[in-house]
């Protein structure tokens, strides 16, 4: 928030906090001569003993050194992980707390940007997720080599300081035994690993898919350069691990700061895994969108289409469509579907989809919602229903304007971020009233979670 604002220089010191509450990412914030201080792992009403890291105008960041007086919400931390990791930001805090975090979250968002009418808005408590613990269908796990062995994990959060995984209890135990079995090939096979401190090309990330349905298991590799040293034997040894299917390359370089990069090919086996939700089969390439707690998945899909509240003679609009989930699980109740989405793999999906489910009135775009979406309404689509799920950066500006004159009159809006939700529903309660927003846990054990918001035309 504030990387702007130039660090004051400070020697690192110990100092004595009472926690007051939870910040928007998990951690612990109590105040030091009168600028919030922000200490991850620290929880409300503790008294701990900090260490100064860095001291900016605003604020400061600190790191905990012991408790001094604990929590009784604190509960033990997962044995055989560093909590410097990611991902496991509120693994210390009891389960029920947690959920109480989540829907806390969203008031505080509320508070902060207080769209029109948001001290009436009623939102419910959060819809805790059947499993707490290995849950995660996905890993994307970074691999590089230090002093000649190879690390295979997750970065810290805001470093480049790897941290090997040989346990991550979020993650299901497919994903996790596949992620050490293709480590133990690389360094069989001596495959290249990417340097980035040298920028030699090699193997960078690997991912590892499983569908929840099927179990099938989709590895993607993700390579600095085309030609690596001993790829294609790796791909051969991975096809034949338990459950893998297909085996593919995404092709990167050391100018993109994304993980993925725009080249993909198959190495070896399916083009696609097959998954399922609530009755309905998805088809899915290395680069779809698919949440990564696929149980969970169900409620929250369920809770957006009951929101929906969908008529026979409605056309649907899927914004922000991926793999075409939401149009598809609501094409039975309506009389069509039209999904948009930007990244064509997944609109191919999408289509595959269509297919796969044998529907008609399914229709799927590539292009940005704000473009795509006026030229359908000029080409004489109807708007009747709108659901949207936007990456954690929400509605393009642009998009809700259109949405401000188009004005469909049923629209459920599926937020992964609280501060960009309530941002976004500034400008929407200038025709729109927030009734209901439901909270679903799709991440245990971190700060996420996924808001469910009925919005009604005035």
């Amino acid at each position: 928030m504030y990387k702007n604002f130039k660090q004051k220089e400070t020697k690192e010191k110990d100092v004595i906090i009472t926690i007051k509450r939870l910040g928007i990412n998990g951690e612990g914030i109590g105040y030091y001569r009168k600028k919030i201080i922000f200490i991850p792992g620290a929880l409300p009403n503790e008294v701990v003993v900090a260490k100064i890291i860095k001291e900016y105008p605003h604020y400061i960041d600190a790191e905990l050194v012991r408790i001094k007086e604990k929590s009784s919400d604190r509960v033990p931390y997962p044995k055989g992980v560093d909590p410097a990791i990611g991902g496991l930001e509120l693994a210390h805090l009891s389960y029920e707390k947690q959920l109480e975090f989540k829907r806390d979250n969203v008031l505080e968002a509320l508070r902060k940007y207080y769209p029109r009418g948001y001290n009436k808005y009623k939102v419910k408590k959060t819809i805790p997720a059947p499993s707490e613990w290995h849950y995660r269908n996905k890993a994307q796990y970074q691999i590089e080599q230090d002093h000649g062995q190879t690390k295979l994990g997750l970065f810290a959060p805001n470093s480049h300081e790897l941290y090997d995984l040989p346990v991550m209890p979020t993650q299901n135990k497919a994903t996790q035994e596949t992620e050490r079995k293709i480590k133990e090939l690389v360094d069989k096979l001596h495959v290249a690993v990417a340097d980035p401190f040298r920028h030699y090309d090699g193997l960078k990330t690997i991912v590892v898919r499983q569908a929840e349905a099927t179990k099938e298991i989709q590895v993607t590799l993700i390579t600095v350069g085309h030609k690596i040293k001993n790829l294609p034997a790796l791909s051969k040894e991975i096809i034949n691990l338990p459950n893998v299917v297909s085996v593919f390359q995404n092709e990167t370089d050391w100018r993109n700061p994304q993980v993925w990069g725009n080249k993909t090919e198959k190495l070896a086996g399916k083009n696609q895994i097959i998954d399922e939700i609530l009755g309905k089969k998805f088809a899915l390439s290395p680069r779809a969108f698919f949440q990564l707690n696929p149980v969970q998945t169900a409620t929250l899909y369920s809770e957006a289409l009951k929101f929906l509240d969908l008529k026979p003679e409605d056309t649907l609009i899927d914004a922000y469509s991926g793999v075409g989930t939401l149009g598809i699980l609501a094409a039975d109740q309506v009389k069509q579907v039209v999904g948009i989405e930007t990244i064509p793999e997944a609109v191919e999906d999408a289509k595959h989809n269509v297919e796969l489910n044998h529907l008609r009135n399914a229709d799927y775009f590539q292009g940005s919602v704000e473009k795509v979406l006026p030229e359908l309404q000029k080409n004489g689509v109807p708007i009747d229903a709108l659901i949207v799920d936007p990456p954690r950066t929400g509605l393009a500006k642009s998009l809700i304007k259109t949405l401000l004159k188009i004005k469909p009159k049923t629209f459920v809006y599926i937020s992964c971020n609280p501060s960009t939700l309530a941002q976004d529903l500034v400008l929407l309660s200038e025709a729109y009233d927030v009734r209901l927003i439901e909270n679903v846990d799709m991440l245990p054990q971190t700060p996420r979670c996924e808001c469910v918001v009925k919005l009604t035309l005035r």
